[in-house]
């Protein structure tokens, strides 16, 4: 997914892939006893960065 200009719809949906698959590991972590919260900033953050690299490559 390189893209580089990408336009706000592709950014969305990387965005979302990357929060889904971020989310999935994260839920295990909160069903073992993390904080949802500490949870919800780790997913976003994941989330972020995954895009932001694949932005830059």
């Amino acid at each position: 997914m390189k893209s580089g200009h990408g336009n706000s719809q592709e950014l969305t949906t990387q965005l979302a892939v990357a929060a889904i698959g971020a989310g999935v590991v994260t839920s295990f972590a909160v069903a073992q006893g993390q904080s949802p919260v500490t949870a919800l900033g780790i997913t976003l953050f994941s989330a972020i960065a995954a895009v932001l690299v694949a932005t830059i490559l």
